[in-house]
């Protein structure tokens, strides 16, 4: 899926590569960054949402062990955190301070940020004006797909979400995290 994404887009004049420094966020970017000779700029700003106490662990498990606090945090995971993990405005707050960052650092152009389909939702809804704790009830986000926001003068403007045609057919329908 890196491959088909450095594939499609290295011809993009990227001013820079933004990255969650987690693993799978590393090895998508890097094709592109290799390809291209950009260094990755990782941000602990797009690291996925942790998870705390349910960290590896099922639904159902969490849901056993964890109950109440569970169904708080189904109902709205925008002020309610997993035990001892992040609440979605936590999130929202970290990850706005690396757009922030991009947004100083480079006035105008391409910049790609890689990270997580969570935290690229929280993102979103954090931009568009949605509440962060419906960013499961209100953005889709499959895996390895590309959403274009530009920073224009009103506002950020949505051109893509959720992209996936530059994944080659047999990997473009996979599900994944």
């Amino acid at each position: 899926m890196a491959e088909d994404f450095a594939e499609a887009y290295h011809k993009i004049p990227w001013k820079a590569v933004y990255c969650s420094p987690l693993r799978r966020s590393i090895a998508t970017a890097k094709p592109l960054c290799d390809r291209l000779g950009i260094d990755i700029r990782l941000r602990n700003g797009l690291k996925e949402i942790y998870y705390g106490e349910w960290e590896g662990k099922t639904p159902e498990e969490v849901n056993r062990e964890f109950h109440d606090d569970y169904v708080r945090w189904l109902a709205d995971p925008g002020w309610n955190a997993p035990n001892g993990g992040e609440k979605g405005i936590d999130i929202a707050r970290r990850s706005s301070e690396v757009l922030e960052e991009i947004e100083q650092t480079h006035g105008s152009g391409d910049v790609l940020v890689v990270s997580h389909k969570a935290t690229i939702r929280i993102m979103l809804c954090s931009l568009l004006g949605i509440d962060v704790g419906r960013f499961r009830d209100r953005i889709g986000m499959p895996v390895a797909s590309v959403s274009i926001i530009e920073m224009a003068d009103r506002g950020p403007l949505v051109h893509v979400m959720g992209d996936r045609s530059h994944l080659r057919e047999e990997l473009r329908f996979t599900q994944g995290h």
